[in-house]
C-alpha cells in the first residue's frame, strides 16, 4: 500500500488517499481542531470499506462499493498517521480519538473488531477514545454483540458509540438511509445493555436539513435521556446533498435553534457540533471526496475547493 494524494498545505485537517497493491483507493483523515493543539486533542477518522453500499442521501462515499478493508489495511491508516506524528508509537496528547466513521459502514466489516482488540496493545496513549458511528444495518447483530464484549473488556468507560438516525419519521429516515436497519426499539435495547456498566452515554446523531423531522415525544418513547444524548450536526455541502436538495438547517451564523431548546427541556444533553468552515473546502467533513470531484469535473460553491498534491 502507498499514499498517493493528500491535502496541500492546511493546518486544520489532512485528508490522505491511499492505494492498495491491486489498485483500490480509500481515504483517511487526521483532524487537529484549532484552537486546540495536537498536544491537547488529535482525531483520526478511518475508512472501513471501499466505498459504501448504504448510499445515504447526503454522503459522497456512497456507491461504487468494492469490498471491505482488511485488518492490515485498517491498521495501515492508523499506523501511518501515528508514525508521522509520534515515531515511537507513544501518542502524547491529552485526548486521542480514533473514529471508524469515514468511508463505509463499519458494522459491515468484522476486521474493525480485530483492530479494536489490537489498538491498546499496539500503541501507548494516556487518554484514548475509540469511536464508532453506525446506521445499525439489519443483519449485523453478531458484530454488535462482539463489540459489546470488546468494550466491556478493553474500553469500559471510554468507548464512544454513535447511532446516526437523522429523523424520527420512519419514511424520512428510510429516504435518508436507504437500507434495512434496526428500529428505534432495537437501538434502545442495545443501548441500555451497552451502557449498563458505564456512565458514558450513547450518541444519537441528527444531520439536520431544513425539512428534517425531529419529534421529542417519539425520542422519549424509546431513548432515555439518562442513556442517550443528542448530537446535532450540519448537512455538509456534498454533491449528494446538492443532488437531493438537502439544505442544511445548521450553519455557523446561528447559535440557537428551537429544536435544541425543546430537546434540552425534555432532559436530553444536546451537542451542537459545527466544524470549521474551512473543512468543507478541504473535504475533510465529507465522504469520498477525490473520486467524486474527479468524476464530476466541477466544484461546488463552498465545497471541494482544496488543492491536492501527489505523493
Amino acid at each position: 500500500m502507498k499514499i498517493v494524494q493528500r491535502i496541500k498545505g492546511n493546518n486544520i485537517a489532512n485528508v490522505y488517499i491511499a492505494e492498495t497493491d491491486d489498485g483500490k483507493l480509500f481515504e483517511f483523515v487526521e483532524s487537529i481542531q484549532p484552537p486546540l493543539t495536537i498536544k491537547e486533542k488529535w482525531v483520526l477518522i478511518i475508512s472501513s470499506l471501499f466505498g459504501c453500499p448504504v448510499k445515504c442521501r447526503f454522503c459522497d462515499a456512497g456507491g461504487n462499493y468494492n469490498g471491505k478493508l482488511s485488518y492490515k489495511q485498517l491498521l495501515f491508516q492508523i499506523d501511518y498517521l501515528i508514525k508521522q506524528r509520534f515515531p515511537d508509537s507513544k501518542v502524547e496528547t491529552k485526548k486521542f480519538k480514533i473514529q471508524f466513521a469515514r468511508m463505509g459502514e463499519p458494522a459491515f466489516n468484522n476486521n474493525v473488531l480485530d483492530v479494536l482488540e489490537a489498538l491498546h496493545h499496539k500503541y501507548s496513549f494516556s487518554n484514548f477514545i475509540p469511536s464508532l458511528s453506525t446506521v445499525a444495518p439489519n443483519g449485523t447483530e453478531n458484530f454488535f454483540e462482539n463489540l459489546l464484549d470488546i468494550k466491556e473488556k478493553n474500553y469500559k468507560n471510554n468507548f464512544q458509540l454513535q447511532f446516526s438516525i437523522h429523523s424520527t419519521d420512519e419514511k424520512q429516515r428510510d429516504f435518508l438511509i436507504p437500507i434495512k436497519k434496526w428500529d428505534f426499539k432495537t437501538i434502545a435495547e442495545y443501548g441500555k445493555e451497552f451502557t449498563c456498566n458505564t456512565n458514558k452515554k450513547i450518541t444519537l446523531n441528527f444531520a439536520l436539513s431544513k425539512n428534517s423531522i425531529v419529534e421529542p415525544e417519539k425520542l422519549l418513547k424509546y431513548f432515555n435521556p439518562e442513556t442517550f444524548l443528542i448530537k446535532i450536526t450540519p448537512i455538509n455541502p456534498t454533491f449528494k446533498a446538492k443532488e437531493n436538495h438537502l439544505d442544511s438547517l445548521i450553519n455557523s451564523d446561528i447559535k440557537k435553534y428551537d429544536i435544541i431548546n425543546t430537546l434540552q427541556k425534555e432532559g436530553y444533553k444536546v451537542i451542537l457540533s459545527i466544524g470549521e468552515l474551512e473543512e468543507n473546502k478541504i473535504g475533510s467533513n465529507c465522504g469520498q471526496y477525490i473520486n467524486t470531484f474527479i468524476k464530476q469535473n466541477k466544484k461546488l460553491t463552498e465545497s471541494y475547493t482544496y488543492q491536492v498534491e501527489n505523493i
